[in-house]
């Protein structure tokens, strides 16, 4: 959750019209106070910074750019961050009234700080807030995407690719703390395939091992059919998938396209319903969301809605906060998101993903390092990461049952 606004520092206190720190301390206040009011509907208190820095002169006539966000989040706390910018300056040698926009704003003063809502003050959760308070965020899905269609056991010699490896693979993920398996199926040796016995053999050796919701992939490869892709959309009874991906547009993908046709997509949608799953709604590009919109207009999908935002694909959108922050504005009300960031930036998205309140993906398929040049061993590790992350930001990784719930997943197949 951010906050922004922007003044225009009116008057000096020092000499050569330099303006007071205090000021950026009281814009900062103020950011405070809606970043409260959103998340709780209670203005809040300061309680203290824990590190303020000017880092530049500001002047009168400035054009300064105060944003807060919340980064942690506790019982009665809301732990913040802030910065402040100059974006325009007076041009007084141009003429009395010159001013300009800065080429790249100026980063004026860096805090950190803590906002509390004493207990005795705070209105009850049950209490009618009105319609600009966001909330608080839950609990965080951690989905596991445990085996791919594009890594092989060269890049990362921990991949899973039979049934039991994936077995055993999605229950380490799970007492990590993933409630969700994404699952693609290999062969013997290793290439990619969406054969309906392959995926019957992994989710009965997942659902032998662990209670997880199985999420089957309908991307598939690059090159397969649609009939391919849904092979998983044939299992019934006890095998089905609770869940499934659902692309919804085409992209570059490296250097081959992933091709996803209007009607094909439309077909696919209708395939998951036929089978009972619920769709996670694939987004890869900032066009994706017009085409989810208008798969919401048709009926081709319809509420509950969980998205999934794909970033970092060569070709697609780049991994970035400014593009998740426009994707998860771009939402319908009432939608549940997450993030899976591709190579070296899943850690860091998913760590956004928890600080906004969305969901998170980890796993080989996207991602063989755990740091800086060392190998996951396996997805499990990548999952106790972002578990960490959960926790350390004040939100609490969500079980099984709330996994369910917040996803509009029906009970276990049987």
């Amino acid at each position: 959750m951010k906050s922004v606004i922007r003044v225009r520092v009116a008057a000096g206190h020092y000499g050569g019209g330099l303006v007071d720190g205090a000021k950026m301390l009281e814009l900062f206040g103020d950011v405070a106070t809606d970043l409260c009011v959103r998340a709780d509907g209670d203005e809040g208190l300061f309680r203290a910074y824990e590190s303020v820095e000017f880092l530049r002169p500001v002047r009168a006539g400035d054009f300064i750019e105060a944003e807060g966000e919340i980064v942690g989040w506790g019982r009665t706390s809301l732990k913040m961050e802030f910065v402040a910018r100059k974006v325009i300056a007076p041009v007084p040698a141009a003429s009395v009234s010159g001013a300009d926009f800065l080429a790249e704003p100026e980063v004026v003063c860096r805090a950190r700080g803590t906002c509390v809502v004493p207990e005795k003050d705070r209105r009850p959760v049950s209490s009618a807030l009105g319609p600009g308070v966001v909330g608080r965020p839950g609990a965080c899905v951690i989905t596991a995407a445990i085996v791919g269609a594009e890594t092989t056991r060269a890049q990362n010699p921990h991949l899973p690719i039979t049934a039991d490896e994936i077995g055993d693979e999605a229950r380490r993920c799970a007492a990590a703390g993933a409630t969700v398996i994404h699952l693609h199926v290999r062969t013997a040796d290793g290439h990619p395939s969406q054969d309906a016995e392959l995926f019957r053999a992994a989710i009965r050796a997942i659902r032998q091992r662990c209670d997880v919701i199985v999420q089957t992939s309908t991307g598939g490869a690059v090159g397969m059919s649609v009939d391919e892709r849904c092979g998983a959309l044939k299992l019934q009874g006890a095998d089905r998938p609770e869940m499934a991906s659902l692309n919804v547009g085409t992209i570059n993908f490296g250097d081959d396209v992933f091709v996803n046709r209007a009607p094909d997509v439309l077909d696919v949608a209708a395939r998951i319903r036929a089978a009972g799953a619920a769709p996670e709604i694939e987004l890869y590009d900032a066009g994706h969301l017009d085409i989810a919109a208008d798969l919401v207009k048709r009926g081709a999908v319809g509420a509950p809605l969980h998205f999934q935002f794909v970033l970092g694909v060569r070709g697609a959108m780049a991994a970035s906060d400014r593009n998740l922050d426009f994707l998860v504005g771009g939402l319908p009300a009432g939608a549940t998101w997450g993030v899976a960031g591709i190579g070296r930036h899943q850690l860091p998205l998913a760590e956004l993903a928890i600080v906004r309140g969305g969901n998170v993906r980890v796993g080989l398929e996207d991602n063989v390092w755990l740091d800086k040049g060392v190998l996951a061993e396996g997805s499990a590790p990548l999952v106790a990461r972002a578990a960490e992350m959960v926790r350390a930001r004040g939100r609490a990784v969500a079980t099984i049952a709330e996994a369910r719930r917040l996803l509009a997943v029906g009970p276990r197949p049987s």
